[in-house]
């Protein structure tokens, strides 16, 4: 909503459309309560939750006195740490102690685990409301569920972090926890017109969670602001939280079209990824043409036999004992996976070692690479959650990966645009895409 022109005055926000750094600031100066908070996104959630169905767990009473307990607590002894009296919502494939967590799957409904994944557990340290378990896809897989996009219900809001996706689009809650095997964080966020940031491999501690994959599982977050996103990975990896800094120069980008350009990247996507070069370069950055070689194009057709051979292990005890209870598309990943020699499966794991070992020589001279984060706009269609050509291969690569919300398509739907640091580089890609952001907002 836009201010009116003839005053200067801006519309002042709900609470629930604060963004986790803001909200963290005001609580801890006693601006507003834990509480307050809590209730404006339970308000908010009870408004929108039919139209949107992000949550698979909410309970609104236990919520509601976590917040109150943090309220205590700041007036006895101050803010327990930097996501004091926060909302944040988690996927439910990670463990929360006091919680179900169903991970999608008739197998699991009702399922408590006795435990919080590492990630809940720290995020609690630090002072976060659990506000509930958002929909995941059945396992973290590709069988969608029952979230619809928040812009247009009549398409898919990705996955398989669709209701941490939606439910942060549609100001239920200033961030929440996904997980990417392929594509499953940055999709949903690039659909949604969120910052969806997947880190580096195995930054965060996996602890917790249910593995799909466990080479390539990584835990990362879905947020409004690369602040939050930055804020909230801190304190996941137990560190204090340190402002984001500005860039000394501006920075020197790769523009990788990649291996999947000429086969999947709809006009949309090339439209929003050469917007988004040109105006870094108008902006001082030096951007320059980075081709993978072709062995990036052999692994990435080779993705699917790591996933479907580590989903096939992982799921052994499901299929032994509750195999009518999968999808029709997990059925099929399982039947690949156990079908794929061991031999051929080690080749795979091989080559994508190899690959990340090239790719950190191929970024020497660039700070970031600037790819596609999805094809395009959110698809019409509940039953598919979207294609992870371009999100999948740097997943293999382990390398930290970020989407955000640059452009629109040709229904005013929200269009990403990709940004990868080489390996352990996350400040730097963070940076970096606060300085893009940046551009966006000028």
């Amino acid at each position: 909503m836009k201010a009116n022109p003839a005053t200067k005055s801006k519309p002042k926000k709900s609470l629930n459309q604060l963004t986790a750094a803001q909200a963290a600031r005001r609580i801890a100066k006693g601006e507003i309560t834990s509480e307050a908070l809590v209730v404006a996104c339970l308000d908010h959630i009870d408004a929108r939750e039919p139209q949107v169905r992000a949550w698979s767990y909410l309970n609104p009473a236990q919520a509601l006195a976590e917040a109150r307990a943090r309220d205590r607590e700041l007036k006895k002894s101050g803010p327990r740490g930097p996501l004091h009296g926060v909302p944040i919502g988690v996927k439910d494939v990670l463990d929360t102690g006091d919680m179900p967590t169903g991970m999608g799957s008739p197998i699991f409904d009702g399922w408590r685990p006795k435990a919080d994944a590492a990630c809940v557990a720290l995020v609690r340290k630090a002072g976060a409301v659990i506000l509930g378990k958002t929909v995941t896809c059945e396992l973290a897989g590709i069988a969608p569920r029952e979230t619809m996009h928040p812009l247009d219900p009549t398409r898919t809001p990705g996955g398989s972090s669709s209701g941490s996706g939606a439910g942060v689009a549609d100001f239920h809650v200033p961030v929440a926890f996904g997980t990417q095997t392929g594509g499953s964080v940055l999709r949903p966020a690039s659909f949604c017109g969120v910052v969806g940031y997947k880190p580096t491999y195995n930054m965060i501690n996996r602890a917790g969670v249910k593995f799909a994959s466990e080479t390539l599982d990584t835990i990362g977050l879905i947020a409004r602001t690369v602040e939050d996103a930055a804020l909230v990975a801190d304190v996941c990896i137990d560190r204090k939280p340190v402002k984001l800094g500005k860039l000394d120069t501006p920075p020197r980008i790769g523009l990788c079209r990649n291996v999947m350009w000429d086969e999947f990247a709809s006009l949309v996507t090339k439209a929003a990824l050469e917007g988004a070069a040109t105006r870094a370069k108008a902006a001082g950055a030096k951007v320059t043409k980075f081709d993978l070689g072709p062995e990036f194009a052999e692994l990435f057709s080779r993705r699917g036999e790591i996933n479907d051979y580590e989903r096939a292990c992982g799921l052994a005890w499901e299929w032994a004992h509750h195999r009518e209870k999968l999808s029709p598309q997990m059925t099929k990943t399982v039947e690949q996976g156990l079908a794929l020699p061991h031999a051929r499966y080690q080749d795979a794991l091989r080559l994508a070692e190899h690959c990340r070992l090239r790719l950190e020589t191929m970024m020497k001279n660039v700070d970031v690479l600037i790819t596609p984060a999805a094809n395009g706009e959110a698809p019409v269609g509940l039953h598919y959650a979207g294609n992870p050509a371009f999100q999948a291969l740097w997943t293999m690569l382990h390398v930290p990966t970020i989407s955000l919300p640059l452009a629109e398509g040709p229904n005013g739907l929200p269009v990403g645009v990709q940004l990868v640091a080489p390996r352990w580089q996350d400040r730097r890609l963070l940076e970096t895409a606060q300085w893009m952001m940046g551009l966006k907002n000028e």
